[in-house]
């Protein structure tokens, strides 16, 4: 017996938060009875388990990185007509669905999967796995305001934790600067927020590794598969840094 939320999620019905608010919403069905609880335990082999009246059904798991490209949605759809990710999943018949998010305007690393267990463990904020990025800034920041972002900057949010930096390339004559950022969190605009927060915003942003992961031998607008080392090392190492944290 398991509690419905991760059996919804280890089925590939969303991410574990996201089963959660279905069964708060009285969107989940256990042998034709709507549960709306949290606490409900449930056994997938034996128990007929519907969503939203679908049935639900055990998927293979997959695990994807794209390498997104600017000026796509990180959703399964737009009523605006945009391109979404899903447009850059060709032969992809099973529903997956982004580890965290990258804005409309960033590219780079992008993880999807349809494994909400992996999925939870990656994005949630107590586990830590660093992200890098090269943020194309307006300006050359002066050295001690990039201190600042390193040891954690006051955001509408509350402070950031330490980050790592560096200077990528610096342009002085097209008056901007490429800066390395690696962070330990994944708030909402984090990196743009964090530099406009010292007066240099940012003109471009790519992220370019997520975990030990990077975009090497992946062109832009195309997905591969993540192989069974590099997912079992970045679910070790998100579990490590979560018990690092902990102490």
């Amino acid at each position: 017996m398991e509690r419905l939320q991760k059996i919804l999620a280890q089925a590939g019905v969303a991410s574990r938060r996201k089963c959660e608010e279905l069964i708060l919403s009285g969107k989940v069905e256990v042998n034709g009875e709507i549960v709306t609880t949290l606490g409900v335990k449930a056994d997938p082999a034996a128990d007929e388990i519907k969503v939203n009246g679908r049935k639900i059904r055990s998927e293979t798991k997959l695990y994807l990185m794209l390498h997104k490209p600017k000026g796509v949605i990180t959703s399964a759809s737009d009523p605006e007509g945009r391109k979404v990710v899903g447009d850059f999943l060709p032969g992809i018949k099973e529903r997956v669905y982004p580890v965290g998010r990258l804005d409309y305007d960033t590219e780079g690393l992008l993880l999807l999967t349809n494994d909400g267990e992996f999925a939870n463990l990656l994005t949630h904020p107590s586990h830590h796995v660093p992200k890098t990025y090269h943020a194309t800034v307006k300006g050359v920041p002066h050295g001690s305001l990039l201190e600042k972002l390193e040891k954690g900057i006051e955001l509408e949010d509350g402070m950031t934790a330490p980050a790592e930096i560096e200077y990528q390339d610096v342009d002085p004559d097209s008056k901007r600067s490429t800066i390395r950022i690696t962070i330990h969190e994944g708030r909402n605009r984090q990196v743009r927020r964090m530099f406009e927060a010292i007066g240099h915003p940012v003109i471009l942003l790519k992220r370019v590794k997520f975990g030990d992961l990077t975009l090497q031998g992946l062109p832009r607008g195309k997905y591969r598969h993540l192989t069974p080392r590099e997912v079992k090392d970045l679910m070790g190492s998100s579990k490590k840094t979560h018990n690092v944290h902990k102490k």
